[in-house]
C-alpha cells in the first residue's frame, strides 16, 4: 500500500531511483556491448522495419530532445 502523500506517475521518485540503480548495475555488469550487438537488426528486412517503426514514433513526437546527439556513436548525451 502506498503512502498517502507519495507522488506517482511522472513524479514517482522511488521508481526513478530504482530504475537509475538498475541501469548503473547493468552498465557495471559489462553486458552493454553484447546487448547492443544483440539489438542490431538480423536482416535488411528487419533493419527496414526498425526504421519504419522509428519514423512512426517520431511522427508523433513534438521534436528531438536537444540533449540527444544522434549518430555520434557515443553515449547519446551532448555537452553544452
Amino acid at each position: 500500500m502506498s503512502k498517502p502523500n507519495q507522488v506517482q506517475g511522472e513524479g514517482n521518485y522511488e521508481a526513478a531511483k530504482e530504475y537509475d540503480q538498475a541501469q548503473r548495475k547493468f552498465v557495471k555488469s559489462g553486458k552493454v556491448d553484447a546487448a547492443a550487438r544483440n539489438a542490431k537488426p538480423k536482416s535488411e528486412a528487419e533493419a527496414k522495419e526498425m526504421q519504419r517503426a522509428e519514423e512512426a514514433g517520431r511522427s508523433h513526437a513534438k521534436g528531438e530532445d536537444p540533449a540527444v546527439q544522434r549518430g555520434s556513436g557515443g553515449s547519446g548525451s551532448s555537452k553544452p
